[in-house]
């Protein structure tokens, strides 16, 4: 897939394939595409992957130049994105930071957290973990029950967290709490930074079906924060929370979408292999499955021409992330069925080649970012207009 984004940027376009040329070499080209929202392979690779990155002034592109990025505008940020994927370099390991909690201090966060945080978070010095999801409030965080109380200069916070991307690995976490104890729902939250390295947070790792352990539980007991490490206001942590997850559920799907179309052509090249597009019944599925990269390419296209206009992103934004996570399990499964009895073997101390690892990776997709059943109730409301779902 090749998209030309105009004779602006052609000059940065160059910058950043003369630099992906030079440096994914050696041991990061041998980890191409290696890593993902879920998959926590090669840690650190893709660790000293991103100190090369940092290095080389190419985190937090977009970021103002005061706290360490180059002050960029959002059209060198897709493109630089978009060559990133097309190199099919290293997930970066600090994407929590760098894709979520940096553009949250920037929009919402006071100065002194930015000028505390955001340099080292460039510099790859510190990593951070998400504490939003709980045992009892997953898609639906206005449920979230871990609570906050202020005992003089600091916050001391108690409760769970769970499904934590990468969170063994987190020095400190951004944590959606509550902090009225007489509220409810919405109200009442607050944003709160913890650091992990103290007696009161214990993280503890989930294998996932692939094997790997990106995934963590965390358990806060009086665990001890400042008091001005809330984001934004206190009590106005879901509109923060809301536009971090606005965020995660912008531009960044456009990588995944490259990811998706090197699958459907591996997928072709398979058919080819074993014969299957004599299958009418096989070749239609093989078919669908290639069209649909195809949509999810044209959805990313438009929303990012929306984004770079200055203008709100229409419908194609929120039911981008519906089909393509739905898409890329039947995808997978379409695969797997394709490889036959191989596909089902894994090699010594469970190794699953990279088909393998995709499909058992891409049954979280329908979960992680939010719920295709929330996303569904939220187009149905938000989109079509239609009467809201009962509640309890």
């Amino acid at each position: 897939m090749e998209l030309d984004f105009g004779p602006a940027v052609r000059d940065f376009r160059d910058e950043v394939r003369d630099w992906l040329a030079d440096h994914l070499v050696g041991e990061f080209a041998e980890h191409r595409g290696v890593g993902g929202p879920t998959d926590g392979a090669a840690w650190e690779v893709r660790l000293a992957w991103d100190r090369e990155l940092s290095e080389g002034g190419w985190l937090g592109v977009g970021w103002p130049q005061e706290y360490g990025g180059r002050g960029l505008g959002l059209l060198e940020e897709i493109v630089f994105e978009y060559e990133y994927a097309r190199v099919n370099a290293p997930y970066r390991a600090t994407v929590n930071a760098l894709d979520l909690l940096g553009p949250m201090l920037l929009k919402v966060g006071s100065e002194t957290q930015k000028k505390r945080f955001l340099p080292p978070i460039l510099a790859v010095e510190e990593l951070w973990g998400q504490g939003f999801s709980e045992p009892g409030a997953g898609s639906d965080l206005a449920s979230v029950r871990t609570r906050a109380e202020r005992d003089g200069d600091e916050w001391v916070v108690s409760g769970q967290k769970v499904w934590t991307s990468f969170g063994i690995h987190a020095d400190w976490l951004y944590v959606l709490t509550r902090t009225d104890p007489q509220s409810a729902r919405h109200k009442g939250l607050s944003m709160l930074l913890v650091p992990t390295d103290q007696p009161g947070v214990e993280i503890r790792p989930i294998r996932n079906l692939a094997c790997q352990d990106e995934f963590a539980e965390i358990f806060l007991s009086d665990a001890r924060t400042g008091a001005d490490m809330v984001v934004g206001e206190v009590g106005q942590g879901w509109r923060t929370a809301m536009a971090t997850l606005g965020i995660e559920r912008g531009t960044t799907l456009l990588p995944q979408q490259l990811t998706f179309e090197r699958e459907a052509e591996a997928l072709l090249d398979l058919a080819r292999e074993r014969g299957a597009l004599d299958d009418p019944m096989l070749r239609r599925r093989i078919v669908d499955a290639w069209i649909s990269v195809r949509i999810m390419r044209t959805t990313n296209l438009r929303t990012i021409a929306e984004l770079t206009a200055g203008r709100t992103p229409g419908a194609q934004a929120t039911t981008a992330k519906l089909y393509a996570s739905t898409r890329h399990q039947q995808l997978g499964q379409l695969a797997t069925e394709l490889a036959g009895p191989a596909g089902q073997i894994v090699g010594e101390d469970y190794a699953l080649d990279r088909r393998q690892r995709s499909f058992l990776l891409a049954l979280a997709e329908t979960i992680y970012g939010g719920s295709s059943e929330i996303q569904r109730n939220i187009i149905g409301e938000q989109v079509l207009g239609l009467p809201k779902e009962p509640r309890p």
